[in-house]
């Protein structure tokens, strides 16, 4: 049985919760306090030295860390990852976009302002966050004004990689009340058979 190494309200490993129970994978999850320091263990280390959550074991001493990397890993030959060769490069397109274009603003300032209460010589970075942040929205919400998902007539994994962190953006100080296409995607997105909320109560 896999073991998931993470935090349910880290929207990284809620993206391998999610897809876990999308396709019923049977799992244990192990909680992992980041501010407690229990990523910077030495047993930790051993699984991940980036000392980072979340993580999966796939057996003993072998071990996959990056949460796109593993989305991709569990959702081989399954609908959730398109056997089409562009649509497969669509969906890493997105994964890349939310790594590189939104999670470092709209997670980041999460990060900042729900788990270290937006202290003050963190404001100017949290402010900061925010121009590229609503870049991001927009970018998705004209996308969306098109399409249902992100790749396709049905969800994948790109839509779970943009998911996670983009409907807990309001925790970040990101306003989603214009987004009509993105509030759209999310009621589609929450209609999905096995979804659960973002919740410790639910690892």
């Amino acid at each position: 049985m896999y073991k998931v190494f993470g935090d349910m309200l880290s929207g990284n490993c809620y993206k391998i919760k999610l897809l876990m129970q999308f396709l019923d994978i049977k799992h244990q999850w192990h909680p992992i306090d980041i501010l407690r320091g229990e990523t910077h263990t030495d047993q930790f280390k051993r699984m991940n030295p980036n000392t980072r959550i979340p993580v999966l074991q796939l057996a003993d001493h072998e071990y996959l860390w990056e949460s796109n990397a593993i989305l991709n890993y569990l959702a081989e030959g399954t609908e959730f990852l398109p056997s089409n060769k562009y649509e497969r490069a669509k969906v890493l397109q997105w994964q890349f976009f939310e790594q590189y274009s939104h999670e470092p603003y709209i997670a980041t300032a999460r990060y900042i302002n729900k788990y270290l209460g937006l202290p003050k010589d963190r404001e100017a970075e949290y402010y900061g966050k925010q121009t590229g942040g609503y870049k991001a929205l927009s970018v998705m919400e004209d996308h969306l004004s098109q399409n249902r998902f992100f790749v396709g007539n049905h969800a994948t994994i790109a839509d779970i990689s943009l998911y996670a962190y983009t409907h807990v953006a309001n925790e970040g100080g990101f306003d989603l009340f214009t987004y009509q296409h993105i509030q759209r995607w999310f009621e589609d997105f929450e209609s999905i058979s096995g979804y659960i909320e973002m919740s410790r109560d639910n690892s």
